[in-house]
């Protein structure tokens, strides 16, 4: 009997919605219009109905990966289909009070929390990163630029914020699979430290300095952040997508130990993924439940306002900011058609669920970018001397030079 007022649920919806999508139940009926169909959504069992007669999207996507119910169709029009169907056009279903838990972030659960998600495989993430492996927002400087050259692009970008010279000191502090500290290393004539909580990337990045010459110039730990020595003062700092992960109650820590790691008139750039809206703490309709049980755990995001605030009162002056939200999206759309085309091999590695996190996080994050859920903010700040920054130019002109 509850069985078919939910089916009695799902076709009003589905009905209601107006969409061209069929719901193909366990039994063989369907629910749609099958003959236009964009999106098919299969049913396994009974149990999916209840993700569908009233969804969120966060229902939806732990359906999906615990394979209760398929999603088929092109992935983009499976999630705008999710964002109508579930009423997320409404602001509320967005921001509302559903947001990442707080987690007291120790040193222990941030590295068990850090390796869950990047010790997946080295294989794995080869697959759709470019060359460089940089796990974070590219910067397309023309709209037609590939991965690569706009993850090239997005080094040097961070680069000539920083304004790196030869023979500074510079450390990245999530230095991923190294991409930014054998650039400016490379390119850039910088002395580089990385430093990163996952055993895959050290052993990654320890093969790569090797076998790129670069020993000696370039070094990468297996370190926390609040562990690094502070009599290794740096020239320049980075903070590259690792930023989502320190968690609200931690930021003064974060924001203080960058300032004691800094010479005075040292510069700091911190890369990382906000919220659009000060009083949002998540994305709502449980995409963010669904983030940290199968995606983050312990990942928090705040708003830009905070991340400058914060910034302020441990003694690092903002200098220039940057919203770089639609290239956020641009960038997580070329992963995820690089992953839906090596889409056996990723199953192979990493397992047919793990597979099913990774398409859709990744999906509705491009799709979160692209509808101004969230965003992406390059915040540089600065350790002034005497209320100065000496050296700083006067024009932002510099971050564009041979640009």
């Amino acid at each position: 009997m509850l069985d078919q007022l939910l089916i009695y649920q799902v076709r009003r919806r589905v009905e209601a919605s107006g969409l061209p999508f069929v719901v193909e139940l366990w039994n063989g009926e369907q629910v749609g219009t099958p003959t236009d169909a964009a999106v098919r959504v299969r049913l396994h069992q009974a149990a999916s109905l209840k993700a569908m007669a009233d969804p969120s999207l966060g229902a939806l996507a732990r359906a999906y990966v615990e394979g209760t119910l398929d999603l088929e169709g092109d992935i983009r029009d499976i999630l705008a289909l999710g964002d109508r169907l579930c009423n997320a056009g409404d602001a509320s279903s967005k921001t509302g009070s559903d947001g990442w838990k707080w987690w007291r972030h120790t040193r222990s659960k941030d590295r068990k929390n850090i390796q869950y998600h990047y010790d997946v495989s080295n294989d794995f993430y080869g697959l759709w990163l470019d060359t460089r492996r940089v796990y974070s927002c590219a910067y397309f400087k023309m709209p037609h630029m590939d991965l690569d050259a706009a993850q090239e692009a997005k080094l040097d970008h961070i680069c000539r914020k920083l304004d790196l010279k030869p023979d500074e000191q510079f450390l990245d502090i999530g230095c991923g699979w190294g991409g930014l500290i054998l650039h400016a290393a490379e390119r850039y004539g910088v002395r580089a430290v990385g430093i990163t909580l996952s055993d895959d990337q050290h052993a990654y990045v320890g093969e790569q300095i090797a076998e790129r010459g670069l020993t000696g110039r370039v070094e990468v730990r297996r370190m926390d952040y609040r562990d690094v020595p502070e009599h290794d003062a740096y020239d320049k700092i980075a903070s590259v997508g690792m930023f989502e992960h320190v968690g609200r109650p931690n930021l003064p820590t974060y924001f203080a130990k960058i300032h004691a790691l800094l010479k005075p008139g040292g510069l700091v750039l911190n890369h990382g993924i906000t919220t659009a809206a000060p009083e949002a703490s998540g994305l709502g309709s449980g995409i963010s439940e669904f983030i940290e049980d199968y995606v983050f755990p312990g990942g928090e995001l705040v708003h830009a306002s905070e991340v400058l605030r914060t910034a302020a009162v441990c003694g690092l002056e903002c200098l220039d900011a940057e919203n770089l939200r639609l290239h956020y999206g641009k960038t997580l759309w070329h992963w995820v058609t690089r992953l839906e085309a090596h889409a056996d091999e990723a199953r192979r590695l990493i397992g047919e669920q793990k597979y099913r996190i990774w398409r859709i996080y990744m999906a509705g994050s491009a799709y979160a970018f692209d509808h101004g859920w969230m965003e992406l903010w390059q915040v540089l700040a600065g350790k002034a001397v005497d209320g100065r920054q000496p050296g700083y130019p006067f024009k932002r002109d510099f971050i564009y030079r041979d640009s």
